[in-house]
């Protein structure tokens, strides 16, 4: 029987940022995932603090990205890089009136820091009514980012590849075959449907698409949107989605999403360009749109991290260290994201 601190069950963005404060705190852990494809791994990886639809911020903005760099920066320690491009995203204006819209918002002390007031014109991009700049944006390499963490985990035998079985756990001990936790945090996206412990939280799936494209003439190096990110790849192709679909709850790649984004990259490129790759997946998402975490209501020690969204790299690295606080010491959680508001 084995003595450890920590068993974390699930392995995207929530799974691997919790595992990262078990290792900053030298607390013991497993991680139990199977290694599937989920909406962290195929994510864009997006590090943006404005909502590009109205141009409008959001509740921790500014300390969401200091926390993350900060977190990056950690990872280095032990993962070798950070995998953090700070890089600005440009977004492409529809007509005349979302510059005027934009050079309004910029006015506002929360968006000052984050919306540049010169107007843009990207060369290699269709973009007649010009772009806006976002300051303080960037993305994640997703790919080599969990590459490299699997790698750690496995080379230091904290990751279990393997489903987790609810029947085998024991909730008074928290014995779970031949090991003995001291916690138990599930960090299981849209799967924890099927908890028997945490089925009752309103996880609602948010179907994604993306693809993989190559524009052998593109040499763009920085990010755009339009309707859709347009994010160049460690490989030297691009990344363009993703995609939001509430009613589809087929797991399939849906032929006319793939169509909506081939005709979304088709309007803001002007190069000929090859789908590599098509790939889909269901975010976990709330309606109130913040994250779920907790305390079990009944089990002493059962803790829940869910409901990133789309703002996963975000979402996870600033309320891993908060979960794990309140864990440790009995820190509060805020309320906006304790679990005590469903219950």
């Amino acid at each position: 029987m084995r003595n450890i601190d920590y068993c974390i069950v699930g392995g995207g963005y929530a799974g691997l940022f919790f595992a990262h404060q078990c290792i900053l705190n030298g607390k013991s852990f497993l991680l139990f995932d199977k290694g599937m494809r989920s909406a962290s791994k195929i994510s864009a990886g997006m590090v943006n603090p404005v909502v590009l639809k109205k141009f409008n911020t959001f509740w921790l903005a500014s300390e969401q990205i200091e926390m993350l760099t900060a977190t990056m920066q950690e990872m280095k320690c032990y993962l070798g890089k950070t995998f953090f491009v700070q890089n600005p995203i440009y977004r492409i204006f529809h007509d005349p009136n979302e510059e005027l819209l934009w050079l309004k918002k910029r006015q506002r002390a929360d968006l000052t820091p984050f919306l540049s007031d010169e107007i843009h014109h990207l060369d290699e991009i269709n973009n007649p009514y010009q772009c806006g700049k976002v300051m303080q944006g960037g993305y994640l390499h997703v790919a080599s980012f969990f590459e490299s963490f699997y790698d750690y985990l496995s080379q230091n035998e904290y990751w279990v590849q393997e489903l987790f079985d609810y029947q085998k756990l024991d909730t008074d001990t928290l014995q779970y075959k031949n090991n003995q936790f001291q916690h138990i945090v599930f960090c299981e996206g849209n799967a924890v449907q099927h908890n028997p412990f945490f089925s009752f939280i309103p996880i609602k799936p948010n179907k994604g698409h993306q693809i993989e494209v190559k524009i052998e003439e593109l040499t763009l190096q920085n990010v755009v949107k339009k309707k859709h990110f347009l994010i160049p790849l460690e490989n030297g192709n691009f990344y363009y989605g993703g995609t939001y679909d509430r009613e589809d709850t087929h797991p399939e790649i849906n032929p006319l999403a793939v169509q909506e984004l081939t005709e979304g990259l088709s309007w803001i490129c002007n190069q000929n360009f090859e789908i590599v790759e098509k790939n889909t997946a269901f975010r976990p998402t709330v309606a109130d749109r913040r994250p779920i975490m907790g305390k079990h209501p009944q089990y002493n020690n059962v803790f829940v991290f869910n409901g990133l969204g789309a703002r996963g790299v975000l979402n996870g690295a600033y309320f891993s260290r908060q979960l794990f606080a309140f864990i440790e010491n009995g820190t509060p959680i805020d309320d906006e994201v304790a679990i005590e508001r469903f219950l």
